[in-house]
């Protein structure tokens, strides 16, 4: 069984996604309905009516209320019971869980357990995502895989050689070793790798025009357990940041996972890509779109498959762990606390 670690912001959409239609989405097994109130505010609450369970996401908006498309039970936003069909009474237990939310960094990120503990200063940051300096494409793929399986792939980017061949592997990822730092206190997991003298592959040569070999780094934050950062840095080989810390010759991409549990089994894959170059090429944006897609496609189906696996190996099967795997395996450590905190 995958634990979950509830008490805890996670991404249940993008901004964009959520208007004056009802929208659904699950999140750690809970159903969610949201909208946005007249006022433009975000609004989430438990998808099940109290009377029969109908979800309310089948159901329509009347102003900022939901009425119930099965007997007509209507909620306001802080999922108070206003009205019941045939009775002036309306029962003290009429009411539905609403949840804290806030939007930050173009995500709505809701809050999963105790509401009274929801602290808006524990979401983690992608400020790349809003700035206006950079440029971002993105989506979101459903994967048919535990939440953990996500992390330990994206913590572990020598797959990119092989599965992502192509795309963004060259030989040299798989080839460079790894730095791996733990900060137990803050609860983040910090994977570097730095190749400097590397094959430029299509991800980055059609996007930044660079001809010939490059210096590529990957540096990678993960905060348990939804938020995920890589921070890649492409040039010509030999062109370095300067003295003072700028990197005028360099060409930056940021890259932001969120990996959001829909069920024991199942995970939202939301996929970000921003850069500080060609800002206004739609020729750039629509060629990354379409890269980072297939490339996150091709970690789906690799997941989904080894979701399948490990469903049916037997009881106390020990899995091989090496080197680069320490980032993954140091996750795996913080969500365990996490979920049994």
């Amino acid at each position: 069984m995958t634990a979950f670690v509830r008490d805890h912001w996670y991404v249940a959409a993008y901004g964009h996604e959520i208007g004056r239609e009802l929208f659904s989405r699950t999140v750690l097994g809970e159903p969610l309905v949201f909208y946005r109130s007249t006022d433009g505010v975000v609004v989430a609450l438990a998808d099940r009516c109290v009377h029969q369970r109908y979800p309310l996401s089948e159901s329509r908006l009347d102003g900022d209320t939901i009425v119930c498309g099965y007997h007509g039970f209507t909620y306001d936003s802080a999922g108070t019971c206003v009205f019941v069909p045939g009775q002036a009474r309306i029962p003290r237990t009429a009411r539905v869980q609403a949840y804290p939310v806030v939007e930050r960094d173009s995500f709505v990120w809701v809050w999963i357990g105790d509401p009274d503990r929801a602290d808006e200063s524990l979401i983690p940051r992608a400020p790349w995502l809003a700035d206006p300096a950079y440029t971002t494409v993105c989506g979101m793929e459903p994967l048919a895989a535990r939440y953990g399986l996500l992390v330990d792939n994206l913590l572990d980017l020598s797959h990119e050689t092989y599965l992502h061949g192509g795309y963004i592997g060259t030989p040299e990822v798989a080839a460079t070793p790894i730095t791996t730092e733990v900060d137990e206190d803050a609860g983040i997991i910090r994977v570097s790798r730095r190749m400097a003298d590397a094959e430029c592959p299509p991800f980055y040569a059609k996007s930044t025009g660079i001809d010939g070999r490059i210096t590529r780094w990957q540096d990678i934050e993960y905060h348990p357990p939804c938020l995920y950062l890589l921070h890649s840095r492409v040039a010509p080989v030999g062109v370095l940041p300067q003295a003072d810390g700028s990197d005028p010759n360099g060409f930056h991409v940021e890259v932001v996972y969120a990996i959001t549990p829909e069920t024991e089994h199942s995970t939202h894959d939301f996929w970000a890509v921003a850069r500080d170059f060609a800002l206004d090429d739609e020729g750039v944006s629509e060629f990354l779109r379409e890269s980072n897609r297939t490339v996150v496609l091709q970690d789906v189906r690799a997941l989904d498959i080894l979701e399948r696996v490990i469903q049916t190996e037997p009881e106390g099967y020990q899995e091989l762990s090496i080197n680069i795997d320490a980032g993954g395996l140091a996750a795996r450590r913080i969500l365990r606390r996490m979920a049994q905190a």
